[in-house]
């Protein structure tokens, strides 16, 4: 099994969000996970999401939605009105994005005739049930116009949509760079990078017409949400979702009587938890455990905690390497310094609730929890590889390394 996830820090639209402040438009926001927020600033951003909508006939819908162009922007402060050292700010109220100028809002409202804002839906006569609204309308929530492009979006009149969840995002695409073509320069490669991989090495490990002929283990990935604020949700990793899906897999082909053979299934199964990791910054060096410093395009970073941060242990190591031979894959070690804190992932949890062998592992990358991540383009192709060799491996490999 491979276990990653899915979500990066980011800002999300709170429920209501409608702001105004010195003649500009503005849109409340939270935090997400812990982010670098301040590479927020000066940004160009938009938001992505999922809108509930009414159908016609009266049933509740989703809707994905990304308005693909800029239209929110955090301004920092300009360095002559406060000349700070170090950069600190409130996130309560200096994070806010902008969103335009209430000037000319009011002129494009008056220019097609729609309200710059609707009236009130909470007023209506309770006895009423099509009328009355226990909540007030989206559009007197948040700016009329964006919940409009919202709807756009969706396809959807905007009275139609009925209530929306809208992170923010940098709407500059992920590229490659460096004079030799070697970085990635993206957002969100923690941890969309290590959730590619694995997809892709499960998918390139069936290539073959006769891959499943002599497998005996079930090949499985699983994406969880939530890892950036703790997995304690119905669609994070410390739910029972993995456990529930593994249950209902054992007993297939098994004997109905045994009552032991998602234990067993278990005892024989093993995990990766596949996480970014982080690469050597060479203007912080000093961060670094000297003997343990993972460089970018050297391979996939096995991590390694004595305190459980992560999950990894010996016999874990030696099936990889094993795994990682067969596919020619580079790998690297990670420690953090004794006077450094560490980050941790869903392998601990995992481990716990499954009692399943579990490693962890990642490839490098720098800013981490920035808006804006750099990875490198060969480790792309060795975390496929080395995961597409554990599918193929495991179920030999398995079988030679023995613990008491």
């Amino acid at each position: 099994m491979i276990g990653a996830h899915t979500d990066s820090p980011t800002l999300r639209v709170k429920p209501v969000s409608s702001k105004q402040a010195e003649g500009f438009i503005q849109v409340g926001v939270e935090t997400y996970g812990g982010g670098l927020w301040h590479t927020w600033f000066d940004r160009d951003l938009s938001i992505a999401g999922r809108a509930m909508v009414k159908t016609d006939k009266g049933k509740y819908i989703q809707k994905l939605v990304r308005i693909n162009r800029p239209i929110l922007r955090i301004p920092s402060l300009a360095i002559h009105l406060d000349r700070q050292e170090t950069f600190t700010f409130n996130k309560e109220t200096q994070l806010f994005p902008i969103a335009g100028l209430v000037a000319a809002e009011l002129n494009r409202t008056r220019d097609t005739g729609k309200p710059a804002t609707p009236e009130s839906s909470t007023t209506c006569d309770p006895s009423s049930e099509d009328s009355f609204s226990p909540l007030k309308a989206p559009a007197e929530r948040h700016h009329p116009y964006i919940v409009e492009l919202i709807a756009n979006e969706a396809g959807v009149p905007s009275g139609s949509v009925v209530d929306f969840e809208m992170v923010l995002y940098d709407t500059q695409e992920a590229c490659i760079g460096g004079l030799n073509e070697e970085l990635i320069f993206s957002a969100r490669l923690d941890n969309l990078g290590m959730s590619y991989c694995s997809i892709h090495g499960l998918i390139n490990s069936l290539s073959s017409p006769s891959a499943l002929e002599n497998e005996r283990s079930i090949r499985l990935v699983s994406l969880f949400d939530h890892e950036e604020i703790g997995s304690n949700t119905a669609q994070g990793a410390d739910s029972n979702f993995l456990p529930a899906v593994i249950r209902r897999l054992s007993i297939i082909g098994s004997d109905s009587d045994d009552q032991t053979v998602y234990e067993q299934a278990l005892a024989k199964s093993f995990l990766v938890s596949a996480d970014m990791a982080h690469s050597v910054n060479p203007n912080y060096a000093s961060k670094y455990e000297p003997d343990h410093k993972p460089e970018m395009n050297k391979g996939t970073v096995i991590k390694v905690n004595a305190n459980a941060r992560y999950a990894t242990n010996s016999p874990g190591i030696v099936l990889f390497q094993e795994v990682a031979r067969r596919g020619h894959v580079p790998l690297q070690l990670f420690v953090v310094r004794n006077d450094s804190s560490c980050g941790s992932t869903i392998g601990p949890m995992l481990a716990a609730a499954l009692g399943a062998r579990t490693l962890d592992l990642g490839n490098a990358q720098l800013s981490m929890h920035s808006i804006r991540e750099t990875g490198g383009v060969y480790d792309v192709d060795y975390g496929t590889k080395l995961f597409e060799s554990f599918f193929e491996h495991f179920s030999e490999l398995e079988n030679m390394i023995i613990v008491d």
